[in-house]
């Protein structure tokens, strides 16, 4: 009996062993920016397609102080955006251009540990790493604010970073929602919608452990707040024409000349910043995926 106990507990900590290093951090290669040369210049117009600021500048405070403070409301508690400033000590000035890659593209923070996917990363990590390394340019370029990240605050289990592995194991993938783009405007809108723009974030629904419902991508999920929804924009549920979408994602008009308020709004202030091309691209993109109706009112 004593022999099968102790065969019953190696085989215990052989399975807790395995389930640690499979879900342990993955970072990138250590050469994996090697080759990659950094354009500051166009990190800006990435910076705006990423929705940089809208998360990471404080709300009273100049759009390019990335110090943070913002706090996002879950199901599962409330994240706080950190402070992503060149600050070397509060912010993100002391780290390297690897370790910001390793946070926007794997999750992965500077000590190491997992980040939680209030970070869209599951998006980034669909980024081309020379859009990365031109973005990571750009960000220092900003100015440095010495303003402390706020901590996150989520209850038990969800307070234990080193379960993010299996999470990730679900729901960091490398494939396209939309696998085939019918021409080379989708496939850029594809690019900017799903991994830049990271739009799903917000307009899918999510299931019971947070993660995206890709089967219903883009159909409209309920507003985190509380109040409201978040609208279909699939065209099961949006019947405006490339060029109304095109010009909404410039000037944030609507077809009924209604204007773009809450969260939208400060996604058409990056979008605005995009070229003519990239908003006819995201258009396009929009009415290429599956359509999706609305649930009966």
């Amino acid at each position: 009996m004593r022999r099968a106990l102790s065969g019953l507990a190696l085989a215990g900590i052989v399975v807790l062993i395995g389930g640690a290093v499979a879900t342990r951090p993955q970072p990138l290669a250590d050469d994996a920016l090697i080759d990659l040369t950094p354009d500051a210049g166009q990190g800006a117009v990435i910076y705006a397609a990423a929705g940089c600021a809208s998360c990471h500048a404080a709300a009273d405070g100049p759009a390019n102080v990335l110090s943070g403070g913002k706090a996002f409301v879950s199901a599962f508690g409330t994240f706080h955006a950190p402070n992503i400033s060149q600050d070397a000590d509060q912010g993100i000035g002391g780290w390297s251009d690897l370790q910001i890659a390793n946070a926007i593209t794997q999750g992965v923070g500077a000590d190491g540990a997992h980040l939680y996917p209030a970070f869209p990363y599951t998006a980034y990590h669909k980024a081309e790493l020379q859009d990365v390394v031109d973005l990571i340019a750009h960000l220092r370029t900003l100015p440095a604010d010495p303003t402390p990240s706020q901590p996150h605050d989520l209850g038990f289990p969800f307070n234990i970073r080193a379960g993010l592995g299996l999470w990730k194991a679900l729901y960091l993938k490398d494939g396209w929602v939309l696998a085939e783009a019918p021409s080379p405007e989708v496939t850029r809108g594809r690019y900017l919608a799903e991994a830049l723009g990271h739009c799903g974030e917000c307009h899918t629904p999510r299931d019971a452990l947070g993660g995206l419902d890709r089967g219903a991508w883009l159909s409209g999920a309920p507003n985190p707040s509380g109040k409201g929804r978040i609208p279909n924009i699939t065209p099961g549920g949006l019947s405006w024409s490339e060029g109304e979408i095109a010009e909404y994602l410039s000037s944030g008009f609507t077809p009924d000349f209604d204007t773009a308020g809450g969260a939208m709004a400060e996604v058409v202030k990056n979008t605005a910043q995009l070229p003519d091309t990239d908003r006819a691209a995201i258009a396009a993109y929009l009415k290429a995926v599956p359509a999706v109706a609305d649930p009966p009112s």
